[in-house]
């Protein structure tokens, strides 16, 4: 029962420090609006625009078109919210790579 009850409580804790780490958000380039797409690349229509200014959560990257923008040139995009992707080009996640588990 012990054991059990610590399995449960570890369980717990992960989650939390799971959701935490979702919640996690990331400023845009300065000076910079950028456009939220339906899938990883420029062809994909455009959701909505962030304003300048704006940070976001990544909840998962994936690979796509590779763009150039502030922060260099990449093919990662960054899942945003459901159907919402954005060139991590234009996010300071302070890494060239990924920062979040791939979207499935």
């Amino acid at each position: 029962m012990v054991a059990g009850g610590f399995a449960a409580t570890v369980m717990l804790v992960m989650g939390a420090a799971s959701e935490a780490a979702a919640a996690a958000s990331y400023p845009l380039a300065p000076g910079v609006s950028v456009n939220v797409r339906s899938g990883p690349g420029t062809h994909y229509s455009v959701v909505r625009t962030l304003p300048v200014g704006s940070s976001v959560p990544i909840y998962c990257q994936c690979p796509g078109e590779t763009v150039s923008g502030y922060y260099g040139t990449t093919n990662i995009w960054d899942n945003i919210a459901n159907g919402q992707f954005i060139s991590d080009a234009y996010v300071k996640t302070g890494s060239d790579g990924y920062v979040a588990g791939r979207c499935a």
